[in-house]
């Protein structure tokens, strides 16, 4: 008649790691909330004011900014100045001043804005077009603040 208890040694493939310390990560829910990159998709009206996603609202609370300044990938050192609005329901939207930087950057139905927050009220951004190909653009504007200029000055697509 055959044992009913089995001991084990080595490795094998029962379920686990055994006794011992673990070098996983700790689960996601534990992990501090660290919002760097998200994106939208631009349904409607390109030109009107852009909500962006909840979770980066809520990873700026306590410290919603008046304005962000959004500077394209590629594109110079240039700094758009768009004003943000919190509607006191936790949502956050780009208002003015996007105009101007989405018709500078030829954002339309269909494109796809990547957001990288790089911290003190920059995003960087990229556009992608309606077949999902990255736009790049580039600049001859050394200017770093459009405070004073109320002509959009595109940036130039090289293709």
């Amino acid at each position: 008649m055959a044992s009913t208890s089995r001991t084990r040694t080595g490795r094998g493939r029962g379920r686990g790691r055994g006794s011992g310390s673990s070098s996983l990560p700790p689960p996601p829910s534990t992990l501090p909330l660290i919002i760097e990159e998200f994106f939208i998709v631009v349904y409607e009206d390109p030109l009107v004011k852009k909500e962006l996603p909840k979770k980066f609202a809520d990873y700026l609370d306590g410290k919603e900014p008046a304005k962000v300044y959004l500077r394209a990938a590629d594109c110079g050192p240039r700094l758009w100045t768009v004003e943000v609005l919190f509607d006191g329901q936790g949502r956050m939207y780009l208002d003015k001043g996007w105009e101007k930087f989405a018709i500078a950057h030829g954002v339309d139905f269909g494109c796809f804005v990547h957001f990288k927050y790089e911290g003190d009220d920059v995003l960087t951004v990229k556009v992608f077009d309606g077949t999902m190909c990255r736009r790049y653009y580039y600049s001859d504007d050394e200017d770093t603040d459009d405070e004073s200029d109320d002509d959009v000055k595109p940036c130039i697509h090289p293709l």
